[in-house]
């Protein structure tokens, strides 16, 4: 299919394509194994007051309402993006050329990001995660209205980003300190992941500290982890430090490792942890250097451990200012695995079933 005519596919076409998500959110193999089934697909996300399951079977936590993975609805996860930043962020990060002060971030404007969210779904976005932090100038209310007036699914992630980021409270708590913090607050604001989660090149002793405490708060509250590196920069170090304070690989990604020059993809999988190509839908040159590096995990045995999303967060890139929109790893990085030889059901498990069942996790209290 030329990929301007699949980029022209309609929903339901799309939906068909990356099929529902399923039951396999709940498995965790390292190697390529058989799906379970999928699940029957649910509606969409409702206003309905937060709830979990009586038992403590395999959830995923949404702002607004625990759902099982194969409810979560149909289309593709998309594991790291953000719809929750301000101008204070791009200050932090030294990159005020991208951001107008005298007016708010896209970000903080409702209907825009209401708009935002609707076309994504209209891509066949089924789920949205969320990967900043209050450090990042995120607003947990905010997402929680815009799950609620879009009916877009969306997790909220939590934890600290990295050190340009961090405020004096940061290096003045001890690892102690920020796990109770983490905990309490996880519930608080009902994070369904922690990320993301970043080392700077290199890391400074700060940086580990967190991912450490974010790690012990994981063995707390079982809540999945992703990162941020600095293009690929200490992989195999983060998931080290994380292993070394007990968290099961299976249970976290590695971000940012959509580049040429990092060779650490297959030994990561093999390991059992999840690589993250989490800046896709831009330029198309960088797009297409990314193809190869699925294209070996996948006929590697590792089609199970591959998860995509595009770390969105640029006014340009945006529907309403002409941009591809929030569904942009599935219009423009999908055609070209596809085209490229990637079967239906290779694409289904990469952007559904992968990231339901990196997300799925059993509360530790049935009640929380």
């Amino acid at each position: 299919m030329p990929i301007e005519r699949y980029r022209r596919l309609s929903r339901r076409e799309l939906l068909a394509l990356i099929g529902a998500g399923g039951a396999a959110a709940a498995v965790g193999c390292a190697r390529d194994e058989p799906a379970a089934p999928a699940g029957t697909a649910g509606p969409a996300e409702s206003g309905a007051p937060a709830t979990s399951p009586a038992s403590a079977a395999p959830i995923i936590r949404t702002i607004l309402r625990d759902v099982a993975p194969g409810d979560l609805g149909e289309g593709a996860v998309l594991f790291h993006e953000h719809v929750s930043l301000n101008n204070q962020f791009w200050i932090d990060m030294n990159l005020e050329r991208l951001i107008d002060p005298a007016q708010p971030y896209f970000m903080e404007d409702m209907d825009f990001m209401v708009a935002e969210m609707q076309a994504a779904a209209e891509d066949g976005i089924a789920c949205i995660v969320d990967g900043g932090h209050t450090d990042m100038g995120r607003d947990i209310e905010f997402i929680r209205a815009l799950s609620e007036r879009s009916g877009m699914p969306i997790v909220a992630s939590g934890g600290y980003y990295h050190e340009p980021t961090f405020t004096q409270h940061v290096y003045d708590r001890s690892e102690e300190e920020l796990v109770e913090e983490m905990v309490r607050d996880a519930a608080a604001e009902r994070w369904g992941a922690f990320g993301e989660i970043g080392f700077s090149s290199p890391s400074i002793p700060a940086e580990r500290k967190v991912l450490r405490a974010v790690g012990r708060t994981h063995l707390r509250t079982n809540l999945p982890i992703f990162t941020h590196t600095a293009n690929g920069v200490e992989a195999e170090e983060q998931l080290d430090l994380l292993e070394a304070v007990g968290v099961d690989p299976a249970r976290v990604v590695i971000g940012h490792l959509g580049y040429p020059d990092v060779t650490v993809h297959a030994d990561l999988c093999r390991r059992g942890a999840y690589v993250g190509f989490d800046r896709l839908g831009g330029q198309p040159e960088a797009d297409a250097a990314q193809v190869p590096m699925v294209l070996a995990l996948i006929e590697g045995g590792f089609t199970d451990r591959v998860l995509l999303a595009s770390d969105f967060a640029l006014p340009a890139d945006t529907r309403g200012n002409g941009g591809p929109g929030y569904g942009k790893t599935i219009t423009r990085f999908v055609p070209l695995l596809r085209e490229a030889g990637v079967d239906d059901d290779t694409l289904r498990r990469i952007t559904s079933d992968n990231p339901r069942r990196f997300l799925a996790f059993e509360p530790p209290d049935a009640n929380s």
